[in-house]
């Protein structure tokens, strides 16, 4: 194993803020409409005269942010249609397999004939040969597509269906309503509020078709991401978004802000929710929680209220749990978390490994449920000022300056230590050191394998342990990916 450091004398002490003074942190796919490449007919197709308008208020809203970013959700009116129903489940799992024996991954293999023959694949198989796993006769017009910096930090390019992500919309939908609560449009308010809490992200405002057009946004809670103080309440408040959904950072920013909003419900994935933050949501909106596991490569697996099991929801989704050489565990016991997820024509993927471990259990219902399920780890760092930088700035940074992979550790005095997989060591320390208004020590590996066996520890933060009650774990989520890199390119 080959390492190089870069020393406290590379790199420049973090400058500090000043709105007047170009950020040295700014990323150029965070440029206000910089990658904007359709015009709202195209985004959407049925779009009325009062969606129109209702775009255009969102859009220029005095006390919005800097939107950078715009998508739509690309539906004709038959789409709009079949989107509004869930996929048929009945005999979904042959069709799907014999759509994977076709994929160019399986060619060759023999006795591919039921789902326990197929070996099981992970994230680094979609990363050398994504291709290899799209069927040759997807319809690619329906396509769009987003990334994911998954558990490596290598990002991962995930083309996605335009009725399979609008479907998603209608499943949250199913599922505040299965709690007797009634969510139909309600006069201007934004149907659903996507937030996140993160130095640089995008945002945009967008209208659902099949909900009568109401509007939708994603809105980051940073203070940078704002023209003017106070302009965070007064949005929201005008707003009013019926729905939520975010990760636990921005839900825990979210209780700042508790009386601005009055949601029907929230729903949190990306990361660990825990009993402490639902019990105080819960209290401040007087509304469910639901708490989503899923991944972008997988979209939503299951779902749960309380803190029990996840409950494995009624989709095309199929749930395994294997031991380290890929043989399912005895029944209750503890392995890795495999799936099977038939909802995205254009990524059929077959025993997928999410990285996540936890036990198959039996629900009182009869239906099945993920118990102790232990998830990538959500980590929040304490800058030099003694506030708080969720790790997802970090991913962005380390990113943006070609790390392949990387463990970044803060000590209890403050002091970080990055150990990192390719990209710019000396680019990568000053980037850091700038965002934690602290010097970080980077430690360049050989490769990601040099990073440890298994899924390496993406970020540790003794410093963040104090006090605050937060989650030490976290889980991947198809519901709204805080770690993403790029929003469906529409």
């Amino acid at each position: 194993m080959s390492e190089s450091v870069v020393s406290e004398s590379e790199v420049s002490e973090p400058a500090g803020f000043d709105p007047d003074v170009p950020d040295p942190l700014a990323l150029d796919e965070y440029v206000p409409g910089r990658v904007a490449v359709l015009s709202d007919a195209q985004r959407w197709p049925t779009l009325t005269t009062d969606g129109a308008a209702r775009l255009e208020r969102w859009r220029r809203h005095p006390a919005g942010p800097t939107w950078t970013h715009a998508t739509g959700d690309r539906l004709t009116a038959d789409m709009i249609t079949r989107v509004a129903s869930p996929l048929p489940t009945q005999g979904w799992l042959e069709e799907h397999l014999e759509v994977a024996r076709r994929l160019v991954y399986y060619r060759g293999m023999p006795g591919l004939a039921e789902l326990r023959d197929f070996p099981p694949v992970g994230r680094g198989h979609l990363v050398d040969d994504l291709a290899s796993f799209v069927p040759l006769d997807a319809d690619f017009g329906r396509m769009v597509h987003g990334s994911s910096s998954g558990s490596t930090g290598a990002a991962l390019v995930i083309p996605d269906d335009v009725e399979e992500v609008a479907r998603g919309f209608h499943l949250l939908v199913q599922l505040v309503r299965e709690q007797g609560i009634t969510w139909e449009p309600d006069g201007e308010r934004l149907a659903l509020t996507q937030l996140v809490h993160q130095r640089q992200a995008f945002t945009y405002v967008s209208v659902i078709s099949g909900f009568e057009q109401r509007a939708m946004a994603r809105v980051n809670l940073h203070l940078a991401a704002w023209r003017a103080q106070g302009n965070r309440e007064a949005f929201l408040r005008d707003a009013d978004p019926q729905v939520i959904t975010g990760n636990p950072t921005s839900l825990a920013e979210l209780l700042t802000l508790a009386d601005a909003v009055r949601p029907l419900a929230i729903f949190s994935g990306a990361m660990a929710l825990s009993a402490g933050l639902r019990a105080e949501l819960e209290e401040a909106f007087a509304c469910p929680v639901f708490d989503v596991y899923g991944l972008h490569e997988t979209r939503q697996i299951a779902v749960r209220l309380d803190d029990g099991p996840f409950r494995v929801l009624d989709r095309r989704v199929l749930v395994e749990v294997l031991d380290p050489d890929g043989d399912p565990v005895p029944d209750g016991e503890v392995g890795e978390i495999v799936v099977t997820a038939g909802e995205n024509p254009l990524l059929p993927l077959v025993r997928y490994r999410c990285g996540d471990f936890g036990r198959l259990v039996r629900l009182p219902d009869g239906g099945v449920g993920i118990a102790d399920l232990e998830g990538r780890e959500h980590t929040r760092f304490v800058d030099g000022r003694g506030q708080v930088v969720p790790c997802v700035d970090l991913t962005q940074q380390l990113q943006a300056h070609g790390a392949l992979g990387w463990s970044v550790e803060q000590a209890t005095d403050g002091s970080v230590v990055a150990r990192v997989a390719g990209g710019d060591a000396v680019a990568i320390a000053g980037a850091l050191t700038t965002l934690l208004g602290r010097v970080v020590d980077v430690v360049q590996v050989g490769q990601v394998s040099d990073l440890g066996e298994g899924k390496p520890r993406r970020y540790l933060s003794a410093a963040d342990r104090v006090g605050d009650g937060w989650p030490r774990g976290s889980l991947g989520v198809g519901l709204m990916g805080p770690d993403e890199t790029t929003p469906p390119s529409q």
